[in-house]
């Protein structure tokens, strides 16, 4: 048995480049969520500072099956698939292709030589196929977790389905030694939902500060601002209610939204029936983060009113262009630990509540900029990198 599993290995060595091996189903810069982002900007920072660096994932781009992209090889271990079906729901075909994909791929010798192999906790099939062979090889699993899903939201997702959806995910998250979490609400409900014996150290998203300092604010100012995916628990519908509350007092309030997803032309048939067809502006997806920052910068506050969210990058993110954010409290919305009190508000998710939160900062003649600043300032890429090597070490 001992032969089989093999003895734990430390991760990281006392000095000297590592070879480290990322593995997540979608890729940045081809996709942009917030565990994307992550991983390309942990991969760039850990490449700048001379370790060989690998990324497995679906293959987005044309052309050979391995590319290396700002000091990244990255590896298209399958066809890119779709994420998402028609109706907004995480794919499970994709994730049992991309889990098959996966253990062909490191069975093949896709991880030899790592020292560091640090896995995606969802979709949980690839985890299990990089548990297996790492198990094999006798080289050590890091994964690491975004977000907890737990029994009655994987209930409320799939119905009675749900359960074996739940059944996976505890399994799954009981095979690492040691995880990663992104937040202290994602740390603390692997324990209590999960029931997980594994090491846990938390390293929170970051954000790259200069890449944002060298960003100019767009030439239009724009009062509200939303950032995100359109599907159901971003909840955007609490945001369309709310602007219909501040538009009797504030007429001329003006929203971007930008993000596409399965909910866009339901919402955008919203936004017309609560009369907001001069309020509100469905920009689409924004394929530059330049352009994004460049909205963020010229926005007064930006709102983030989703149900769930394991962390919520976009906080950090607004921070750092020095504009506050308003947040809706619901239990399984770790962005609201994010919010200080001087970096924005977490507020009731009702209409009435989130529109006066809105309000406050629209009508507030203080400047929040150095006080959003301050936030940003803890989650720098730079010394994040260095925390999650020390995790590890």
């Amino acid at each position: 048995m001992r032969r089989l599993f093999g003895s734990r290995r430390p991760l990281f060595g006392d000095s000297g480049a590592q070879r480290i091996v990322f593995v997540y189903d979608a890729v940045y810069p081809w996709v942009k969520g917030g565990a994307e982002r992550r991983y390309h900007a942990l991969a760039k920072e850990l490449a700048g500072r001379g370790h060989d660096v690998h990324w497995y994932g679906m293959q987005y781009w044309s052309g050979p099956s391995t590319v290396r992209i700002d000091g990244i090889a990255f590896h298209g271990v399958c066809k890119a698939r779709p994420l998402y079906t028609e109706s907004g729901r995480r794919s499970i075909s994709q994730a049992l292709i991309f889990g098959a994909a996966c253990l062909r791929m490191i069975l093949s010798g896709g991880l030899s030589g790592a020292q560091v192999v640090d896995c995606c906790g969802f979709p949980f099939f690839s985890l299990f196929s990089v548990w297996l062979v790492t198990r094999l090889r006798g080289q050590s699993m890091v994964v690491t977790c975004h977000e907890v899903w737990g029994d009655r939201y994987w209930t409320e997702y799939l119905g009675a389905a749900g359960r074996v959806g739940a059944l996976v995910e505890r399994t799954a998250l009981r095979l690492p030694r040691q995880i990663i979490a992104v937040s202290e609400d994602t740390r603390d409900r692997l324990s209590a939902e999960i029931g997980v014996s594994a090491a846990v150290t938390v390293v929170p998203n970051g954000v790259d500060l200069a890449v944002i300092d060298g960003i100019a604010a767009a030439e239009h100012p724009i009062d509200v601002l939303y950032v995100g995916r359109l599907c159901d628990f971003k909840n955007v519908d609490l945001l369309l209610e709310a602007l219909a509350v501040l538009v009797e007092e504030r007429p001329e309030v003006r929203c971007d939204i930008i993000g596409d997803g399965p909910d866009r032309a339901r919402l955008e048939t919203r936004a017309v029936a609560l009369g907001l067809a001069d309020n509100v502006r469905f920009r689409g997806f924004l394929a530059e983060s330049d352009e994004v920052y460049a909205r963020m910068k010229a926005a007064t506050v930006l709102v983030l009113p989703s149900t769930r969210e394991g962390f919520g990058m976009v906080v950090i993110e607004a921070n750092a262009a020095g504009v506050p954010v308003v947040v809706a409290d619901y239990p399984a919305n770790a962005a609201k630990h994010l919010i200080t009190g001087r970096n924005g508000t977490v507020s009731r998710p009702d209409p009435e509540a989130f529109a006066a939160a809105l309000a406050e900062f629209l009508g507030a003649d203080a400047d929040h900029h150095d006080d959003c600043r301050s936030v940003a300032l803890d989650h720098d890429w730079a010394g994040l990198t260095t925390r999650w090597r020390a995790a590890l070490a």
